[in-house]
């Protein structure tokens, strides 16, 4: 004769209690130790405090910078200084662009750099040739270029779309970078490049570089 077993409403809702008590136990723990985390980050972040990465001009050439119609076609040789002056902190530098931009238009393709580490205080040039073939600018253009042929100066602005990521010991950060209009995360840095023409090939005579800075408009992580 086999036994009956009756479960006591009262005792089903003590099991039910024991398994929400135990859920609770799990949930809050793994929080902590999330929450744990993510304060040793912070901390360890904001005793190193990594500065960013600062960028000075060397030496630049213009080979060609010709306006054709609605089109301009350009060539332009350039080697920047790239230093870290982080003494805790590495840097990994991603997937970086460089291109050169002309009264607010861009006069150049994009160029990729290699990805390359530096090293804490480490300092590494950058050479890079950008060109642009056939790209369509504005009318307006045309005379801006002719003005600034006669007055002898050109000012140019060379920027930089990347990323990078911090390394501390044999910890590694995600990728860092500013997020740009066009949603693409950039590293963004301006150099102003004063240039003396002469025909088709300008000697570069750099009168000023003032102080390399970053826009920072937001600083995203991405995992």
């Amino acid at each position: 004769m086999s036994k009956i077993t009756i479960t006591s409403p009262k005792h089903c809702a003590d099991k039910e209690g024991l398994k929400i008590k135990n859920y609770k136990k799990i949930y809050f723990t793994f929080s902590a130790f999330f929450i744990t985390i993510l304060l040793l980050i912070l901390v360890i972040w904001l005793i190193l405090h990594p500065a960013k990465p600062q960028f000075s001009l060397k030496e630049v050439d213009i080979f060609q910078l010709n306006l054709s119609g609605p089109n301009l076609n350009s060539s332009i040789q350039l080697t920047l200084l790239s230093k870290n002056p982080n003494q805790k902190v590495g840097i990994y530098y991603d997937e970086i662009q460089l291109y050169a931009t002309y009264k607010g238009q861009q006069i150049t393709g994009d160029t990729p750099v290699p990805p390359f580490y530096q090293g804490q205080e480490e300092s590494n040039l950058i050479t890079a040739s950008l060109v642009g073939n056939a790209l369509p600018v504005a009318p307006s253009l045309g005379y801006e270029l002719g003005r600034d042929q006669i007055v002898g100066r050109l000012v140019l602005n060379l920027k930089a779309n990347g990323k990078l990521r911090w390394k501390v010991g044999t910890w590694v950060s995600g990728r860092y970078s500013i997020l740009s209009r066009i949603d693409y995360q950039e590293l963004l840095f301006h150099l102003c490049v004063y240039a003396s023409i002469f025909g088709i090939h300008c000697y570069m005579h750099i009168l000023k570089l003032p102080v390399e800075y970053f826009v920072l408009n937001h600083l995203s992580h991405e995992y």
